[in-house]
C-alpha cells in the first residue's frame, strides 16, 4: 500500500499498480498514474470521486479524485461568431460532458475597451476529451484546455500529428488523410 502526504487516508493504493507519482506544488495536486484502468475506476467509484485530507495543523481539505485530464475544465473556444447562441455551443459540447457555464472573455482594461474578445470560456465536467477543433454552426472553431491531448488536426487521431510518422497507415506510418 502507498501512503503519501496529500492523499486521503481512505485511499489505499496497491504499490504494484502504481506507475508514476508526480506532484504539482503550485496547484497543490498529486498525480498518480496507475497501470490498470479498471483499478483506477474502482478507486473513483469507492470514494465517490472525493476524499478528505487532514493536515498536521488539523485543517481538513477536500480532495478531488478524478481521471487526469477529466473533471472540471475551462475550455477556451475561438473563432465562434457572436451570432451563435450559447445553447448551440452547449448542445454541441453535451457529448463530451456536462456544460456548467458559458462566459464571453473580455479584453483587459489596458487595451482601452473592455469588450468581448471573441473567446468563449466554457466550464464543463468532462466525461471524454474534446477535440482541438469542431464544426459548430458551420464554423470551424478551435478549442483548448489544460490537459487536452495532442491530436492530428486533419483526422483527429491521438497517435500522431499531421505530417509526422507513427500514424495509422501500416505501410508508411502516416495518416492516410494527412
Amino acid at each position: 500500500m502507498i501512503y503519501m502526504s496529500g492523499l486521503p487516508e481512505e485511499i489505499r493504493i496497491q504499490e504494484q499498480k502504481v506507475q508514476t507519482i508526480q506532484t504539482d506544488g503550485v496547484k497543490r495536486q498529486v498525480y498518480v498514474k496507475l497501470t490498470d484502468k479498471d483499478y483506477m475506476s474502482s478507486i473513483i467509484n469507492s470514494t465517490g470521486g472525493s476524499g478528505a485530507y487532514t493536515h498536521h495543523t488539523g485543517e481538513i481539505s477536500r480532495v478531488e479524485i478524478a481521471i487526469a485530464g477529466m473533471g472540471y475544465k475551462k475550455l477556451r473556444i475561438a473563432n465562434l461568431p457572436h451570432e451563435v447562441v450559447d445553447d448551440t455551443l452547449r448542445t454541441t459540447l453535451a457529448p463530451f460532458g456536462q456544460v456548467l457555464d458559458i462566459q464571453n472573455e473580455n479584453w483587459a482594461r489596458t487595451y482601452r475597451y473592455t469588450v468581448d474578445n471573441g473567446i468563449r470560456q466554457v466550464t464543463i465536467v468532462l466525461t471524454q476529451h474534446v477535440p482541438s477543433h469542431l464544426v459548430i454552426a458551420e464554423q470551424r472553431v478551435l478549442i483548448s484546455y489544460d490537459g487536452q491531448p495532442t491530436i492530428c488536426y486533419v483526422c483527429g487521431d491521438t497517435v500522431h500529428i499531421q505530417g509526422v510518422t507513427g500514424g495509422t497507415d501500416q505501410t508508411s506510418g502516416e495518416c492516410s488523410l494527412c
